[in-house]
């Protein structure tokens, strides 16, 4: 299978650390171009700096998803600085606080949806209006497992990743037509810097969730990557907004 992005743009959000940046990583060994947006604007820069350095196309810039006006700079700063926008992969999120619902506050539910959700819609919408006048391009956007399955104790979260599967599905339909697909990944527990951060905060909470997984060991962020590289890819040219799972198994139980 060809995975090459070679002539090709592509954004990753949320890519200081983590899965976004094990993607930027592989899209920029593949032969694309990058934009690294994060809102740690040091971390994304320095990201950039470094596949400069290995010899790719790759900038850095600060990007809040939650804040529209930012969002829209960073697809026009892509668009002016590489030309075009081939690939997105919308990633960045937040975690919301262990609590039962009754227990939850609204600053918390409007927080994690601000970037969750409203992030992915706002970052969607930018960079379909570039595809959409291009006739082409690639969206995969970031949801979880738990946007596949619910967990007592999470339910913003929860249902901020639910949503982004909803606006995958529907998008994808408006522009199957157009030369543009969009899909969802849905990683299982990673290990991610929020990955490790609950692991120290809540370590039976892990334990219990990987006595449920059966491959017995989380994914490598580069995992997810390969996976997103896919489905950008023209091997995956048939796929239309779908929720690809990896998992490791936990939603196969």
């Amino acid at each position: 299978m060809n995975l090459s992005f070679e002539s090709h743009v592509a954004l990753v959000t949320g890519a200081a650390s983590g899965i976004g940046l094990a993607t930027a990583k592989a899209f920029a060994e593949a032969g694309a171009a990058v934009t690294l947006a994060d809102v740690n604007e040091d971390g994304a820069r320095s990201a950039a700096e470094d596949l400069v350095a290995a010899g790719h196309k790759a900038i850095g810039v600060r990007c809040d998803v939650a804040d529209a006006d930012e969002v829209a700079a960073m697809v026009r700063q892509t668009v002016s600085t590489f030309g075009r926008l081939d690939a997105a992969f919308n990633n960045a999120g937040v975690q919301s606080p262990l609590a039962e619902t009754a227990d939850t506050n609204a600053e918390d539910f409007d927080r994690v949806n601000a970037v969750n959700l409203r992030g992915i819609w706002s970052c969607m919408k930018y960079e379909l209006l570039q595809m959409r006048d291009q006739g082409s391009g690639a969206i995969v956007n970031c949801s979880s497992m738990g946007g596949l399955v619910g967990t007592a104790g999470r339910g913003i979260y929860r249902a901020t990743k639910h949503g982004i599967l909803g606006l995958t599905k529907c998008a994808a339909l408006e522009y199957a037509t157009r030369g543009i697909r969009i899909n969802a990944v849905c990683p299982g527990l990673v290990e991610t810097p929020m990955a490790k951060a609950m692991m120290v905060s809540q370590p039976e909470a892990i334990r219990e969730l990987l006595k449920d997984q059966p491959i017995g060991r989380l994914a490598r962020c580069e995992e997810i990557a390969a996976a997103v590289l896919w489905l950008c890819s023209p091997g995956s040219s048939f796929v239309i907004g779908h929720a690809l799972a990896v998992d490791g198994g936990y939603t196969s139980r």
